[in-house]
């Protein structure tokens, strides 16, 4: 049986197994082991912001059919990019992609909260007043589609081989489940393993009120380019416990944590769109 057919041809079943299992060990280590208690009551946030994101899914379908690991077998076909031009062997192009993949994720991270037309959008991430595995689904529509506009042009400059791209996609958002988890880990095991992924407390620290925290630990998947580039923070100034999530701006239970607030909230204008410091 040739594999990587058979992954390609069964592309969006696999993706959606994927996302719900770990959607599910995830929900259930929180309930076995949380972190930290929950502001608000989890059946208010999770309809909201699963609701978002069977929206975002929907959206991409009609907006973006192609998709990235579509755009990444138009690319193939037409041997377009750095690597389709290298012709390098699978084993080689496979990590290598899914790096670089990675760091342009962690790039237009940095981006969307140093351009405030975009921090506007993705604002609406930062304003959940709690810090679960349901964060790590919750963004804008107008931003899932802005993301998905940006990795087809980063697979049209590198030229990732297809596989990789589907990999890196279930890959993005495993981790984007995991590490906004409210799960606790040991001290001991997060240090080790911070080093390999950016683990719920390395980027609960990004999650913070405070501006000079919340511009720290941009990474999604790779721990590694917050440390190369210094904007990595070890831990919260007040502790993990005590550190306060969301914006100081936006702290209403009624337009943070329900489905039409937090699709409005770009386009609100009775406050201002930065962070401030608590």
């Amino acid at each position: 049986m040739n594999y990587e057919h058979f992954a390609l041809q069964n592309e969006s079943a696999i993706r959606i197994t994927a996302f719900c299992t770990v959607l599910f060990v995830m929900a259930l280590w929180e309930i076995r082991s949380p972190s930290r208690v929950l502001e608000v009551p989890r059946s208010v946030r999770w309809r909201s912001n699963l609701g978002v994101t069977v929206l975002n899914s929907l959206l991409v379908r009609l907006v973006v059919p192609l998709g990235a690991v579509g755009a990444a077998r138009w690319v193939a076909e037409n041997q377009w990019g750095v690597l389709g031009q290298l012709q390098l062997p699978l084993w080689l192009a496979m990590p290598v992609a899914i790096v670089a993949s990675d760091f342009v994720i962690w790039l237009q991270h940095v981006l969307v909260h140093a351009v405030p037309l975009f921090w506007r959008v993705h604002q609406v991430h930062h304003a959940d007043l709690d810090f679960d595995v349901t964060t790590g689904t919750r963004f804008h529509p107008i931003e899932i589609v802005f993301s998905t506009l940006v990795k087809i042009a980063a697979i049209t400059l590198l030229g990732p081989p297809v596989v990789a791209v589907m990999l890196f996609e279930l890959i993005l958002n495993a981790t984007s489940l995991f590490n906004h988890s409210n799960v606790r880990i040991p001290a001991h095991a997060d240090r080790l393993l911070r080093w390999l992924v950016v683990t719920p407390d390395m980027h609960r620290v990004h999650h913070s009120v405070l501006i000079d925290e919340s511009n720290t630990n941009f990474g999604f998947s790779l721990p590694w380019w917050d440390r190369l580039f210094g904007t990595y923070r070890n831990q919260p100034q007040g502790g993990h416990i005590g550190m306060r999530i969301g914006l100081n701006d936006y702290r209403e239970p009624q337009i943070v944590s329900r489905l039409g607030g937090l699709l409005y909230l770009p386009f609100e204008r009775r406050r201002t769109l930065t962070k401030t410091c608590a």
